[in-house]
């Protein structure tokens, strides 16, 4: 089982002068989820190399079990310092793809051709395809073999209006995760606020924050017939 998992490589949140990145927790928690069920992962990235980490998403209020395993995990380390660019990768050489959050996917992987072509060949290819937190956002381009937006009645979820709220950047964001979602024709919903929320749609998976990481993660792996 291969699993590829693409990273931001945008760094700056918005004009603030303050930087962002990849969320820690949504990157360390699915990768465990996948690794302690046997698959390989690599690592991608827009620009390839080491993918901009939002600071954050590393303070000790958000470190978790996972977090800190992968921060002594020489390998994931070593991985995370050297993502494979983006445009090099292919659908035929996996079999799932899923997309950590935190806010730089907002800036560059939701504007990202490569990105929204290879979402949709995974799916075209019936291989799913997992995104949590920010980064149902990166679904805002991809279209189905018809034209239409992927998410257009489809069941979704994503980062919520009032949790953007809570982190006092709706209006520094370039679009809302919730509102852009339901703009694309999703059907859109959300649980409480900062709770394990997943939402399944066939091969489309869609986590509503970082402590739907691993949920996400394992209903991709029950897609895959790998899960617990």
């Amino acid at each position: 089982m291969k699993v590829l998992m693409i990273l931001t490589s945008h760094d700056q949140l918005g004009d603030t002068g303050r930087q962002t990145g990849f969320w820690l927790e949504e990157l360390a928690a699915p990768y465990y989820a996948f690794k302690d069920a046997g698959a390989d992962i690599v690592l991608a990235s827009p620009k390839g190399g080491r993918p901009p980490l939002d600071p954050k998403s590393n303070e000790p209020d958000f470190q978790t079990d996972e977090t800190r395993r992968f921060e002594a995990d020489q390998h994931a380390m070593a991985q995370l310092a050297d993502t494979v660019r983006l445009s090099t990768v292919s659908q035929a050489d996996f079999d799932t793809v899923f997309y950590p959050g935190g806010h730089g996917p907002l800036w560059d992987l939701a504007e990202d051709e490569h990105s929204a072509a290879l979402i949709a060949s995974f799916l075209d290819a019936g291989k799913p395809v997992g995104l949590v937190c920010h980064a149902p956002g990166v679904l805002r381009h991809v279209k189905t073999p018809a034209g239409r937006p992927l998410v257009e009645g489809k069941q979704v979820t994503g980062f919520s209006n009032s949790e953007e709220a809570g982190v006092e950047l709706t209006d520094i964001v370039p679009f809302l995760v919730e509102d852009e979602l339901k703009a694309k024709g999703g059907i859109y919903s959300k649980g409480p606020d900062w709770a394990p929320y997943v939402v399944s749609d066939g091969l489309l998976v869609t986590g509503q924050n970082p402590a739907s990481s691993t949920a996400t993660a394992q209903r991709l792996l029950e897609q895959l017939g790998a899960g617990k």
